[in-house]
């Protein structure tokens, strides 16, 4: 199902109501709900039965966190759910990582840069709602273009 027409099959008490406008809603709501033939595909394969059950938890986490932080009165409260909300995301590209040799690995990057979009759109929300920016600093990389990191010990 593509997008748009999924946006469309959405009931109108969830289109209707002003939580439907918040940018990062509506994708991870579509997210959780293409996400849920993954989990049962994960599911019927026995190396992956408990990673089927965390990536739908933390799928499903993305759009209750946002819809439970909207509903704060506080913009400190509302962060403070969107960061939850932004940790699920994360959560979610990892297990859809993991579950690649399952789902298929053009399904796998699919999802992953789909949640990669609701990523970039919560790290946007959260500092508007705190009143600063999130700094994540650049990885470092060598003239040989190789992620050099150092492990401390």
């Amino acid at each position: 199902m593509k997008y748009a027409e999924w946006e469309m099959s959405v009931p109108n008490v969830i289109r209707m109501d002003s939580l439907w406008t918040v940018e990062a809603f509506r994708p991870s709501l579509f997210l959780a709900d293409i996400s849920w033939h993954d989990a049962k595909k994960l599911c019927k394969d026995h190396c992956t039965r408990s990673l089927s059950d965390q990536l739908y938890r933390s799928v499903g986490s993305m759009s209750a966190n946002i819809e439970e932080g909207y509903s704060k009165l506080s913009s400190k409260d509302r962060a403070r759910f969107y960061e939850y909300a932004l940790g699920s995301a994360r959560e979610s590209r990892g297990w859809f990582y993991k579950g690649r040799h399952v789902l298929g690995e053009k399904v796998a990057e699919h999802r992953m840069e789909f949640t990669t979009q609701i990523i970039r759109l919560l790290i946007k929300m959260v500092p508007d709602q705190r009143g600063y920016k999130i700094n994540e600093d650049s990885p470092e990389y060598g003239t040989d273009g190789i992620l050099h990191v150092e492990i401390p010990f």
